[in-house]
């Protein structure tokens, strides 16, 4: 079983190579160059007509959209564990689909100005925007505060990989996700896993947070 993962650094895909860095399954990686526009080429629309990544090809196959791709590989390695265990499935699920609606949708706008019409945002939009993340920021918080250090209690999951992967997103906002106590720990947690690390180094991202040794 061979995956085929097309993916940009620091981008959404980077939440689906540790997926599959999770379950030891084989995979090779096809980079695409954002800054020659790669995501926009023909032959790559053709695999995902949004022109974004990631793309997962599987059996021959191209699947996209992030949150499914990584319920994806969930449900065809069970023993990875990605979904927690089987009593954890339906909230583990629903974990996948808030990530998926509301902050990594709300984060869109924040990155992307022109999918709201704009060349850069009016300042009451970006803080809007900014309120609504803060706002997810402290739920998620309270939630770990009271039932962590996991999403899902003390079972690690897929959901914390891609949780963690969105929060790094914020790091140069007016105040990032590690400001919060217990998404800080979360952090801490997941970005000390060796798949972290593993595709931290193949991706050559810089290391983060800031006060953690590679």
């Amino acid at each position: 079983m061979m995956y085929t993962l097309y993916y940009a650094p620091a981008t959404a895909s980077m939440a689906v190579h540790l997926a599959l860095l999770e379950t030891g399954a084989p995979y090779e990686l096809q980079l695409l160059d954002f800054e020659k526009n790669q995501q926009k080429d023909p032959d790559y629309r053709r695999l995902n007509p949004n022109g974004v990544v990631p793309t997962l090809v599987c059996d021959g196959k191209p699947y996209i959209e992030t949150a499914a791709l990584m319920m994806l590989l969930a449900e065809r390695h069970p023993a990875a564990g990605l979904a927690g265990t089987p009593e954890h499935y339906d909230e583990w699920r629903q974990w996948m689909v808030y990530l998926s609606h509301n902050l990594q949708a709300t984060y869109r706008f924040w990155f992307y100005p022109s999918e709201l019409g704009y060349a850069t945002h009016p300042d009451e939009v970006a803080h809007a925007l900014q309120t609504r993340i803060e706002k997810i920021w402290n739920q998620l918080d309270q939630h770990l505060n009271a039932r962590g250090p996991y999403l899902l209690g003390a079972q690690f999951s897929a959901a914390d990989l891609y949780l963690t992967v969105l929060m790094r997103w914020s790091r140069n906002m007016p105040h990032p996700a590690t400001e919060w106590p217990a998404l800080y720990r979360l952090v801490q947690l997941i970005t000390n896993r060796p798949s972290w690390k593993k595709m931290m180094a193949i991706e050559g991202v810089d290391v983060w947070p800031e006060d953690q040794t590679a």
